[in-house]
């Protein structure tokens, strides 16, 4: 059985355009590098060949990444539950007792980005939040230690 990679269509999208890019014009790119490559000689010691070739395979190991990923995407459907935290909801939470304020949106591993806001299902403050509702006052164990939060808003 695949593995399913749960994310927003907004997510998804993302990733096909990315997927387009590294075919259409990436792999060009490479090619075209090789090939000027292959021209200064002897490729047994030649760096330019070696590094055109290192991209290339990083380049066809994220395409055939990416392909799995959108063929087994579960689109999350967050309109349903605002009550209740679930996986495409942005939540805010007030730390407690001195009220610092977080906001993070919960999304699948495939299109985490915790510098923009985006935290995996799978990430400690995620877990911790699924499944809990407003108002609620829940704790989160973390590599630091255990915090408490209340939740704010759900979206």
């Amino acid at each position: 059985m695949e593995k399913v990679y749960p994310m927003t269509l907004e997510g998804k999208q993302k990733l096909e355009l990315e997927l387009e890019e590294l075919k259409t014009v990436k792999r060009k790119e490479i090619v075209e590098r090789i090939k000027i490559a292959r021209s200064f000689g002897d490729l047994s010691e030649n760096s330019e060949y070696e590094s055109a070739k290192d991209e290339q395979a990083f380049v066809e190991g994220r395409v055939t990444t990416l392909e799995n990923m959108i063929r087994f995407a579960q689109i999350i459907d967050n309109n349903n539950d605002k009550g209740t935290v679930s996986l495409g909801h942005t939540v805010t939470f007030t730390e407690l007792p001195d009220g610092e304020e977080e906001e993070y949106t919960i999304v699948g591993s495939a299109e985490a980005d915790p510098f923009s806001g985006k935290i995996s299902n799978d990430s400690p403050i995620a877990k911790a939040l699924l499944g809990h509702k407003l108002n609620e006052v829940v704790t989160i164990s973390t590599p630091g230690g255990d915090m408490e939060v209340k939740i704010q808003k759900i979206s």
